[in-house]
């Protein structure tokens, strides 16, 4: 993912389970958790945690594994 992504952009990535579509919720720059798992996240290494559209549920990736719908 080249182009920068913001708050609320409408994205689309792969899982296990297949395609998922969301949204970026915001994005991180400094280490987290999520569900009890580590986020490592950095101002040179961001992350963005992305809400399904279809669950609700909250994940982070990195900027390459997301792409605007």
């Amino acid at each position: 993912m080249t182009d920068k992504l913001k708050k609320g952009d409408a994205v689309v990535w792969n899982t296990s389970q297949g395609r998922t579509e969301g949204h970026v919720v915001k994005k991180q720059t400094r280490d987290t958790k999520i569900k009890g798992h580590a986020v490592k996240a950095s101002t040179d290494d961001p992350q963005y945690i992305v809400e399904s559209d279809k669950t609700g549920a909250r994940a982070a990736h990195k900027p390459d594994s997301l792409k605007k719908k």
